[in-house]
């Protein structure tokens, strides 16, 4: 979802379906409806997180992509429709009091929060499908949202991704080096385009996340830019 003033409150989707939407329209309602349902003790909880709780968990995670970031989900009496603000904990100066909306802050805040509820709701057998989960993150943050995902994928869901970050791939390998995922969890799909169809290369993750082979053209212009500087 982008910024905006509201967001729909659909009890039917949200409550009743648990369903975060095809964009992820519904999760701030779904956030404000469920903010304390407890996520489970496992790879998706948050240790530096206030409680177990949803609300709490979320807002860890979000700190992770934007430091002394926190937020609030609420109802506006009367519509069907509910908001979201966030506060920014006192860093650089920032008055934590004032809420800020979505549409005052940057873009990354709100385009990845349905990213990281889905993946904190995530149960087994769950099927989730990411398209760029990067957009609008720094560097680091997403290699920590490649870390969610790999979490989420840990408990047994399922997480189709489609990236053009080098940042969420090496998160995933660092995932796997760390034992979080094991090999066999992470797959790896890389389609090169030839005019006429697609070749599919799928490179092998071994137990300390290096990859079997890397193919032409497949995240490799760090490495190309870099050999062009010190030539």
């Amino acid at each position: 979802i982008t910024p905006a003033v509201t967001y729909p409150r659909s009890r039917q989707e949200a409550i009743d379906r648990g369903f975060l939407g095809v964009r992820g329209e519904h999760t701030v309602n779904y956030l404000r409806h469920f903010t304390e349902r407890e996520v489970p003790e496992g790879p998706l909880r948050h240790p530096g997180a206030v409680s177990p709780q949803l609300l709490d968990q979320t807002v860890a995670w979000m700190q992770e992509l934007c430091p002394g970031v926190n937020l609030q989900a609420s109802s506006i009496e009367g519509t069907d429709f509910v908001r979201l603000s966030y506060g920014f904990g006192g860093t650089a100066g920032i008055n934590a009091t004032r809420r800020r909306r979505p549409t005052n802050v940057g873009f990354g805040l709100t385009y990845a929060l349905p990213i990281v509820v889905a993946c904190l709701t995530a149960t087994p057998g769950s099927l989730i499908l990411l398209e760029n989960p990067e957009a609008h993150l720094h560097p680091k943050g997403q290699s920590r949202m490649a870390a969610l995902i790999s979490a989420a994928a840990a408990t047994g869901a399922q997480m189709i991704v489609e990236t053009h970050s080098d940042h969420v791939l090496n998160g995933v390998r660092l995932a796997v080096k760390r034992g979080d995922m094991q090999p066999d969890e992470a797959l790896i799909h890389f389609f090169r385009g030839n005019g006429t169809g697609a070749e599919v290369i799928s490179p092998r993750v071994d137990e300390d996340g290096m990859l079997a082979q890397w193919p032409e053209g497949f995240f490799d212009e760090w490495e190309n830019s870099l050999d062009q500087l010190l030539d």
